[in-house]
């Protein structure tokens, strides 16, 4: 499941955490807005320490539980799981794990929520350029995927936005929820192998085209 956010629940604002210092060794990434006015937006590492923090994030955005295990597994993500900060503020989560199944090597975007009041503000852009950044940095992943709600139109032109599409529509994906039908937007990558093959094979092509014109 994978939302920008959701208006769905009430919301809390004992939720609105300030952070705390950064363990020892652990990584921040902050990313400036483009727009002066703009206040800044930073993504964290995820960690034992700020788990609770995630998990309250996730339950106010989403309209599905996770269960313990879901958030054992987050914590082994690394860069493929983040909390996003607004002026210090966690406002916004991403999550996503790699996929191995069908004999391809794809990145699963599990969730990514942003709180209500934090819309529009580039917070949702920054997580998605995160993961687009980790994959291409990785070169061998055959593409990225999640699942949207089919009544869920803001999330899908969003993702769209960033060369996503509609590969499938899932019967009866959700439990207990109405609609219950989910899309599977996906965006296609290009593998480093194939794009030094494809390379390759333009040099080698280039260079016979060569000897040819020399023959003659």
């Amino acid at each position: 499941l994978a939302l920008i956010s959701s208006s769905d629940r009430p919301l809390s604002f004992g939720l609105f955490f300030p952070r705390k210092p950064p363990s020892a060794g652990s990584t921040m990434t902050r990313l400036i807005s483009e727009a002066p006015a703009r206040s800044n937006i930073e993504l964290g590492d995820v960690t034992y320490h700020n788990l609770k923090q995630l998990k309250k994030i996730n339950t106010v955005v989403l309209p599905v539980s996770y269960n313990d295990k879901f958030y054992v597994d987050v914590l082994q993500s690394g860069e493929l799981a983040k909390l996003a900060y607004y002026n210090d503020v966690v406002v916004g989560a991403v999550c996503s794990r790699i996929d191995t199944s069908e004999n391809m090597r794809r990145l699963y975007i599990m969730t990514l929520g942003c709180l209500y009041p934090y819309r529009r503000l580039g917070i949702g852009t920054v997580m998605v350029q995160h993961i687009l950044n980790c994959v291409e940095r990785d070169g061998n992943f055959d593409s990225i995927f999640l699942h949207v709600k089919v009544d869920n139109k803001g999330a899908i032109e969003f993702y769209k936005r960033f060369g996503f599409e509609i590969v499938e529509t899932k019967q009866h994906y959700y439990k207990r929820i109405e609609p219950a039908d989910a899309h599977v937007l996906q965006k296609t990558l290009t593998k480093k192998a194939a794009v030094a093959a494809a390379a390759a094979n333009s040099s080698n092509t280039t260079s016979q085209h060569h000897n040819s014109s020399d023959e003659e």
